[in-house]
């Protein structure tokens, strides 16, 4: 948006919290933003605080209110709709603080916190909210943001039918072991940066209006290959492991699952997610002008390489991947 666009619009967000916080007495200060075109405002009035989320075209958060109410009701904390403007895209939210999973995360804490992560994506899993499905029209529209943004556009290769032929010989691969999965409620970013250390009931949800529905695995990439905080294989595969059995136990899961294939899932099916977000991550750079997820691609790209290294298969992947020419993520 444009600096007069900028200005406009926070007008017209204060003329709106002025009426229904029933004061002008308020004090609103801005929040880090997100990966989207939304933004953030912590709002302080009547000795009480909120979050104000400003939502312009193209995003829709009547669909964040809509899953919001979803996602309550199976017991899940996320954030209360206070009030609404749908027409402005202008959302009062409760506020659940700074406590964010990000910075209260480490060796003593990691297995309270993602116990507690894991206990409330169960309850996820089997919300039946209508969204779309991530099916494989969609899953063939992210391999192409990979191949736009991040071979073409960042890493200025041209892509030669050969090379094109060996790609989807991959996407195929990849496409056939979220078939296998079974389908469910996906948050499809459930990691540090979205998920809030509370008190009681934790954690808070925070980012949810992308939901679809798709393979089991994909919200436990999320949370347990995240690019913002990693941890040794041996713990991610005890966490995954204890996610398996509770799956199972709820019967989200059909009994008899084996292990290693389970835990092929989790590696394919996150295999996909660091393509596409190689891709989204210099777009973001690139189209949106937000440089600061640049710094993340090594992450994504190591996530990658120990992926094709643990199935042959994928070798000649992380080969091509590894000899693409160096840029400024590196």
């Amino acid at each position: 948006m444009s600096k007069f666009t900028d200005i406009f619009r926070e007008h017209i967000l204060d003329r709106w919290l002025n009426e229904t916080l029933k004061t002008p007495n308020f004090t609103r200060v801005s929040l880090a933003g997100d990966a989207s075109f939304r933004r953030y405002h912590r709002v302080f009035a009547n000795e009480s605080q909120y979050v104000v989320m400003d939502a312009p075209p193209p995003e829709q958060p009547k669909i964040f209110a809509d899953i919001a109410l979803s996602l309550e009701k199976h017991g899940l904390t996320v954030p209360r709709i206070l009030s609404a403007e749908f027409e402005h895209g202008f959302l009062l939210l409760s506020d659940f603080g700074d406590r964010l999973y990000l910075s209260e995360l480490n060796e003593k804490t990691a297995d309270k916190l993602y116990r507690d992560a894991l206990d409330a994506l169960l309850k996820i899993q089997a919300c039946q909210a209508p969204v779309p499905m991530l099916d494989l029209s969609f899953i063939q529209k992210q391999f192409g943001i990979f191949e736009d943004w991040y071979l073409k556009k960042h890493k200025l290769l041209s892509i030669s039918d050969e090379i094109q032929k060996v790609l989807m010989s991959f996407y195929a691969l990849i496409s056939k072991s979220f078939e296998e999965q079974p389908q469910v409620f996906v948050h499809q970013d459930y990691h540090s940066r979205n998920l809030m250390r509370l008190e009681s009931n934790n954690p808070g949800i925070l980012d949810f209006q992308d939901a679809m529905r798709g393979p089991i695995t994909y919200d436990l990439v999320s949370l347990l290959q995240d690019y913002y905080i990693s941890w040794p294989r041996a713990s991610v595969e005890a966490w995954v492991s204890d996610f398996q059995m509770r799956a199972t136990q709820v019967g989200l899961l059909k009994p008899g699952l084996e292990p290693t294939k389970f835990m092929r899932w989790f590696d394919w099916t996150g295999l996909q997610r660091h393509l596409k977000n190689l891709g989204t991550f210099a777009r973001l750079h690139y189209r949106d002008k937000k440089s600061g997820y640049l710094k993340d691609i090594p992450q994504i790209l190591r996530y990658i390489s120990e992926t094709c290294h643990r199935y042959e298969e994928l070798l000649p992947l992380w080969a091509f991947l590894k000899n693409l020419p160096e840029t400024e993520e590196a």
